[in-house]
Order: structure tokens, then C-alpha cells, then sequence
């Protein structure tokens, strides 16, 4: 469960939009922040942001197509498609503008939100993302860079074949899970056994691990949405935010070929800021959201 600044459990709810229904979470009052997690995780990801944002702002915390509690359609996982979801949800909610913050997965989906919807998205914020198009791919190589830096993705290939991967991890969830989550993070202790059970209840409900690995398999598809969005340079602020023993200041690098205006923090922290370092995030987002309002 989350909990707004007052300790008070949040809202949560239903919608049907885009073709599917997304479970979110919302609380607080002020200027809208939705908040996107990645894989392999949920909302539930922001449970220690979220009361460190509600007393100012507005929070929204959906799960994503197919992930958390939402409902794992049989298609749509590209990030387009999957941004496309948010504004809906963000329309039915009845939010005309709000700043759109996303990390891993989540972060290309709001950058992809930005970009498809900058009519409703004020600010963003990227954080601990590699987007597809920009980079991403060359991390899946073999090559002693990426595995003395440790930034070798061998997964990427691994979920990319068919049939073998829902075949080896069924069964297997929580090892998996528990496996990536620790191993990413600078605070592997972060990786608590109630983030863990949650996370590996909704992975292992029927879909789960399929949708995970249908975020994956878009990555082409993704690749070449990011390069046709990119043609026109994103014209709000854009915070960039990294962990300096994973993604780093490459979150800022990458945000710069796609946005005039770009600020970056890198944290000493992995790659889930927000479980591993919430109290720094909060102190460098709330700022960044404050000026959006000067």
C-alpha cells in the first residue's frame, strides 16, 4: 500500500483507456506529477517519493500496460502505444497538464509522452533510462566495455527469443526479480521483501512475465519512434537524473540530442533511485517542480 505525506493510504482505481485498464493510485493536491515506473516493478516503486510529493502536488501512479495490476492485453507494448495510455488516463482524471516523471522502462514511455502529448506535458523528468534509438542497443553487446564497466544488458537478447524465456522463468519469478533488483543497485538492502513479494505477485499472475517481455520485444519498434519523435527537440525543461554505478550521466547526454532545455544530477546510488536514495531524488525533483510554477 502507499501512503500520502499525512500517512493516509492512497486512492486507487480503474480505468479503461486506449484499448485496455490501467490500475492507478493517486493523493495529494497542488500541480499534477505522474509518476512511471519500469521493469521489473510496478507503482508500487514510489512508495517513498509519493508522501515526499503530496503535500504540493498532485500524484498519479499508474502501472503500466500489462504490469502491476493493470490488465496485460495481448499487444500494444511499444512505447508509443503505452504513452498514448498515460494521456488518456491523465484526460479521464481530468488533468489538462502535468509534468511527466519516468525511470527504467517508465522513462521511455515519458519521454514518448512528452513528445506525443507536449500540449498536456509541462516538464519531465528521465531518470536511469537508455532509450532505444539512442544508445541503448550498443549495451547489449558482448564486448569487454560493457562488461568490465558493467553496463553489459545480456537479458535484452535473452528476452528477445521467442518461447524460451516464458519457458526457463515460469516458475522462477522471485529468483529472477529478487536477482535483478539486487544486482543493479548500489543498496541491494534497498531491494526490501515487501517491494519484492509485490513485485513478484504481479509478475507471476497469468501475463505477467509475457508483458514484461513484450516491453522488451517493442525495443525495435521503440527505436524507431524515438528517432522519428526526436526530429523535433522536446521545448520544456527536462530534468535528467542518475545513479553513478549504473546509467549515470549518459540520462543526461542523451536527453541533450532530444531537448533544448536539459539540467542532470547524477546521485551515488544504482539504478531504482527512488527505493535506493528517495530523500536525495526529493530533494533535487522538488525544486526542479517548483520552478516549473515561478
Amino acid at each position: 500500500m502507499l501512503f500520502d505525506h499525512r500517512g493516509e493510504p492512497v486512492r486507487t482505481g480503474r480505468a479503461a483507456v486506449n484499448g485496455t485498464k490501467l490500475h492507478y493510485r493517486t493523493a495529494g493536491s497542488g500541480p499534477v506529477v505522474v509518476l512511471l515506473h519500469g521493469v521489473p516493478k510496478t507503482g508500487y516503486h514510489w512508495r517513498h517519493l509519493v508522501p515526499k510529493l503530496t503535500a504540493r502536488h498532485t500524484v498519479v501512479v499508474p502501472d503500466l500496460r500489462g504490469l502491476g495490476d493493470s490488465a496485460r492485453p495481448a499487444d500494444g507494448f511499444d512505447c508509443a502505444t503505452m504513452s498514448d495510455d498515460i494521456a488518456a488516463l491523465m484526460a479521464h482524471l481530468g488533468h489538462e497538464s502535468y509534468t511527466a516523471m519516468g525511470e527504467d522502462w517508465g522513462a521511455v514511455v515519458a519521454y514518448q509522452l512528452a513528445a506525443r502529448h507536449r500540449e498536456h506535458v509541462e516538464a519531465l523528468v528521465f531518470a536511469e533510462a537508455l532509450l532505444p534509438g539512442f544508445g541503448f542497443e550498443d549495451h547489449t553487446a558482448l564486448t569487454h566495455e560493457n562488461v568490465s564497466g558493467g553496463m553489459f544488458l545480456w537479458h535484452l537478447g535473452f528476452y528477445f527469443q521467442p518461447d524460451v524465456p516464458e519457458m526457463l522463468i515460469a516458475g522462477h519469478e522471485r529468483e529472477l526479480i529478487t536477482y535483478m533488483l539486487k544486482d543493479e543497485r548500489s543498496y541491494p538492502d534497498t531491494a526490501t521483501a515487501d517491494a519484492i513479494d509485490e513485485y513478484v505477485r504481479c509478475y507471476s499472475m497469468p501475463g505477467g512475465i509475457r508483458s514484461m517481455l513484450a516491453i522488451y520485444r517493442a525495443m525495435l519498434v521503440d527505436a524507431e519512434q524515438n528517432r522519428q519523435a526526436a526530429r523535433a527537440m522536446l521545448d520544456i525543461p527536462v530534468l535528467a537524473l542518475g545513479g553513478d554505478a549504473f546509467i549515470g550521466e549518459r540520462n543526461e547526454t542523451q536527453m541533450r540530442l532530444l531537448a533544448h532545455d536539459v539540467t542532470g544530477h547524477v546521485f551515488q546510488a544504482g539504478h531504482d533511485l527512488a527505493e535506493e536514495v528517495p530523500d536525495e531524488v526529493a530533494d533535487v525533483l522538488l525544486p526542479f517542480l517548483a520552478d516549473r510554477l515561478t
